[in-house]
């Protein structure tokens, strides 16, 4: 979805998504880029590399619109009040806003430069760097750990308790699929050790849990909020954030779901507008923090959620941050070393080099 703003008369394609079933929408999209990213960037974005060089307009930066994209899902709700703002002409920079449902549709348009800034899973922001040769440069970290596992089981107080258990997940080979089996091992286990049955959406993983609420699911915000407020007899038993959190340890690294990159191009041409997104981003990922029901209501506006009531409930779930600078860096590169160990390709072949990381002065 773009946005006009106050400032701009440009006309802005609106991108809408169907919701799936009476009260979810795709916001575990964010979750299940893995390395399937590799292979898109090689099939997409390579091709646009060889035929396109990446313009940009130079004008002063009073005048610059940026032009900025998020995926549908959590890492968009950080940017709604923003967004809001926006429409409003209230805010520092004009801004262009493009809500999309995958990162296939993001990341040729930053190579292309069609885009300026972009909020993507963690690993398909190192992905990008790579094949861009460091073309772009991550600015803060927009999203914690939005995974949780549910179960209406009873018997399950400690992680080992899933040893001999079957557990229903989103796609083999994807973000929520390493993170599990890094905490299975950090746990004294192995994949051997719980038998994993795949599928290809949140949504199916949903439907197993309302058959059956003795079945062990690991889902997404808002997917969790909106099984469980539609059978009371699930719970949530873990949090993935906070049994990451357990093994790093205080000075450790974050299980991190989204972060926000820039093209180098852009940062260098007009980096007073970059630092003012950056302010005016912190100010909007506070803001829903703190007004979870207007949060909602905006939410339900953009179609990342179909009802306010599951929005204003998951909201506080969905680990909405700003997080940039030495904290981003500790957070974000602990992160992706866990996903190196656990396949190298999940996040480009290799970590990404120290210019990856924005220092604002």
């Amino acid at each position: 979805m773009k946005k006009k703003t106050g400032i701009t008369k440009t006309l802005v394609l609106v991108l809408t998504l169907g919701m799936l079933g009476s009260s979810l929408t795709g916001c575990g999209q964010t979750q299940n880029s893995g390395s399937a990213a590799e292979s898109l960037m090689t099939e997409s974005t390579e091709a646009v590399m060889e035929s396109t060089e990446a313009t940009a307009e130079n004008t002063d930066a009073d005048d610059t619109v940026v032009r900025v994209a998020s995926l549908k899902g959590p890492t968009s709700l950080g940017l709604l009040f923003l967004m809001d703002k926006a429409e409003k002409g209230e805010t520092s920079n004009a801004y262009e806003f493009q809500m999309a449902t995958g990162a296939d549709e993001i990341l040729p348009l930053m190579v292309k430069g069609d885009l300026d800034i972009a909020l993507i899973p963690a690993n398909v922001a190192s992905i990008l760097y790579h094949k861009t040769q460091g073309g772009v440069e991550v600015i803060d970290i927009n999203t914690l750990g939005v995974l949780y596992m549910v179960s209406g089981e009873n018997d399950l107080a400690d992680f080992t308790d899933l040893k001999g258990k079957t557990i229903y997940l989103t796609g083999k080979g994807t973000t929520p699929d390493y993170v599990l089996q890094y905490l299975l091992t950090a746990n004294g286990m192995s994949v051997d050790d719980v038998t994993l049955e795949y599928k290809s959406e949140a949504t199916e993983v949903a439907s197993v849990l309302a058959e059956d609420s003795t079945a062990i699911g690991l889902l997404p915000q808002p997917f969790v909020t909106a099984a469980c407020m539609q059978n009371d007899a699930l719970k949530v038993i873990f949090d993935l954030n906070e049994e990451w959190n357990k093994i790093q340890g205080v000075s450790g690294s974050s299980m991190v779901t989204g972060v926000t990159v820039v093209r180098k191009e852009f940062l260098e041409e007009h980096e007073d507008a970059v630092k003012s997104f950056m302010e005016e981003h912190k100010a909007s990922a506070e803001a829903i923090n703190a007004d979870p029901t207007t949060g909602a209501a905006l939410a339900v506006e953009a179609q990342i959620v179909a009802k306010e009531p599951i929005a204003q409930k998951a909201i506080p779930g969905c680990n909405i941050t700003y997080m940039d600078k030495a904290d981003m860096k500790q957070a974000l590169s602990g992160y992706l070393d866990v996903l190196f160990h656990q396949d190298s390709l999940s996040i480009g072949g290799g970590l990404p080099e120290s210019d990856f990381y924005y220092d604002a002065e």
